[in-house]
This record gives C-alpha cells, sequence and structure tokens, in this order.
C-alpha cells in the first residue's frame, strides 16, 4: 500500500487537473502504480484566497470527484489538505492549522523560490516550535539553486520537521546527482509525485520508487513509508 503525498488531483481549484475527467484519469494511474493513498495538496495562496473561500472550493472538488470515483470503481483513500505558500508572518497565522491534512497537525509548507532570510526562518521556527506543527517542507529540491548564502538553508533543514521530495527530480538524469545527496542529507524523506496532469507532470511515484531502491536500497523506501504514515496520524 503506497502513499503520494503531493498531488494536484482534485479537479479544477488549482494549476492541477482541469476537470473529473483528467482527475479520473489521473487515479486510474495511481491504481496501476499501487498507490492506495492521496494526500490531495491543492496550491493555497494567502494574497489570493481566503481559507474558508478555500476550504469551500476544496470540498466541492472532492464532493464531485468521490460520486465519479464511485461510479468508476476507484476507490483511493484521499486525504485533504493544502500546499500553502510561504506569506510573511505565517508562523503567527492563527488560521494556518485548518490547512493541515484533514484529521493532522501536519502542514505541506511551499517555501519561497528565492534566498531565504531570517525572517523566513523564524516564521517556520514559530509553525514547528509555537504552532506545534508537524511542516512538510514541499520539493525541498526545488529550493537549493536559490539559496547562495547556505546559513539559513542549513538552519531549516535542521529544525524539527519533514523534507518532501518529487519522485520526478529522481527521474531527470540532469538533476539526480544533486537529488540523491539531498536524500541522503536528510536521511529520511517523504516522497510525492506533485502530479499535475496527464502529460508534462503526470503521476510517476513508482517510477521515482525504483531509482531510489536501486541508490539507497529497498531499507530507504521503508523507511520512507514508515514516515509518511507517521505525519499522517
Amino acid at each position: 500500500m503506497l502513499i503520494d503525498f503531493h498531488t494536484h488531483i482534485l479537479p479544477g481549484i488549482d494549476d492541477g487537473s482541469r476537470n473529473i475527467e483528467m482527475s479520473l484519469n489521473m487515479l486510474a494511474a495511481q491504481r496501476e502504480q499501487q498507490v492506495d493513498e492521496i494526500v490531495a495538496t491543492p496550491h493555497f495562496y494567502a494574497q489570493k484566497d481566503s481559507v474558508e473561500e478555500f476550504l469551500l472550493r476544496r470540498q466541492c472538488s472532492y464532493e464531485k470527484l468521490k460520486t465519479k470515483m464511485a461510479e468508476t470503481n476507484l476507490d483511493q483513500k484521499l486525504h485533504l489538505a493544502a500546499e500553502v505558500y510561504y506569506f510573511q508572518g505565517i508562523g503567527s497565522a492563527g488560521m494556518i492549522p485548518k490547512l493541515c491534512v484533514e484529521g493532522t497537525q501536519t502542514l505541506l509548507l511551499e517555501m519561497p523560490f528565492a534566498q531565504w532570510n531570517s525572517a523566513i526562518y523564524a516564521d517556520v521556527e514559530k509553525l514547528v516550535r509555537h504552532q506545534k506543527l508537524k511542516v512538510v517542507l514541499a520539493h525541498i529540491e526545488r529550493y537549493y539553486e536559490f539559496q547562495k548564502k547556505k546559513e539559513i538553508w542549513d538552519a531549516v533543514m535542521e529544525l524539527p520537521l519533514y523534507k518532501q521530495m518529487n519522485a520526478g527530480v529522481f527521474l531527470n538524469w540532469k538533476k539526480r546527482h544533486k537529488a540523491f545527496q539531498l536524500a541522503k542529507e536528510a536521511t529520511t524523506i517523504i516522497l510525492g509525485s506533485d502530479c499535475h496532469n496527464m502529460d508534462t507532470r503526470h503521476p510517476n511515484l513508482a517510477e521515482g520508487r525504483i531509482v531510489l531502491a536501486k541508490r539507497f536500497g529497498e531499507a530507504f523506501l521503508q523507511k520512507t513509508d514508515r514516515l509518511t504514515r507517521e505525519v499522517l496520524q
């Protein structure tokens, strides 16, 4: 039983699946890869949306999809969540727990694609230490090139949080060397496909797992699976 921790599989809510038909095709692809649980993480941008409006749209999208899933015998378990983009002051924002994976204190946080600074570090630290959230940093491999000064990067990575990586980066021969290094430094990662469609960003969790197993061994994947289950509790 596999879990895809990062997906944009809900229809018509962000830049992921455009409609229910695409979502069903994505779910069928996940089923072929033996993915039985899927964390649905549509983008949330505080500067564009209120939490209440976002949650309402997410629920509506989810209910439409679940109805069609029942009709097509797709029975994967969907966990409703969000990929929350960082904003200044997020560490003290009281509404953030509402955006966690439903039933948990686990937050998928998308960091800025820019040089991180001490204010960003302070916000992440508040989420972890003051709000007591299980913070999962989304696709850590995508930020590294922006960190010309590594002090804040190192400080953030040393916080008691979780690191998610996209399966696709391990399939890209130009990027996989650095990705392997980051995965090794993290010791244990959470894996997601970050799938958006069936073309350029299709579900590819199983493919990425094969490459990781060849590089680090099955024990590495077992640790990844245990950690993923831990943050969903």
